[in-house]
């Protein structure tokens, strides 16, 4: 497809490899498959890594927090974290300022598994056979089409 702004030049417009969808979702759908053999030792799926990745950045917080950081409703994310309790990762309590506040708070096991996960990255990296510049520059390219889609009033995930 053509850039913002410019004619687009293809000759089918509606041919499916033309389509950034299309692109998104398979790309989307092949990273993740790309972390399943990385994060099955671990004991954790994708969406469970993504529930760790925003606990090691701010622990403890309330499943509101964990769900707005994710761009989840609350409904869907409460199972993953039931079951990370269950692996022992993390904790579910009732906030003694707010008892209708879900407080997620990060055991020693979970604190000790991010160690292993620092080297989860440089492992999905080398895998794509991508520089990390390039993968800068393609997680800040994906955070624009985030912003836009989110600015537009879409109504993808949260």
């Amino acid at each position: 497809m053509a850039t913002r702004g410019a004619v687009v030049t293809e000759t089918n417009v509606l041919a499916l490899e033309n389509q950034v969808c299309f692109a998104i979702t398979v790309a989307a759908r092949a990273t993740v498959a790309l972390y399943r053999p990385i994060l099955e030792p671990l004991g954790l799926t994708h969406p469970q890594y993504l529930v760790m990745l925003a606990l090691w950045e701010e622990n403890p917080r309330t499943l509101r927090s964990l769900a707005d950081a994710l761009r989840l409703e609350p409904a869907t994310l409460s199972p993953l974290v039931k079951r990370l309790e269950a692996t022992g990762y993390l904790r579910r309590e009732r906030s003694t300022t707010d008892e209708r506040a879900l407080q997620v708070t990060l055991t020693s096991a979970g604190h000790e598994l991010r160690q292993i996960a620092e080297t989860i990255p440089e492992r999905v990296a080398r895998t794509l056979d991508m520089t990390p510049a390039s993968l800068i520059e393609l997680r800040d390219t994906l955070n624009s089409v985030i912003r836009a889609t989110e600015a537009a009033g879409s109504t993808a995930p949260r």
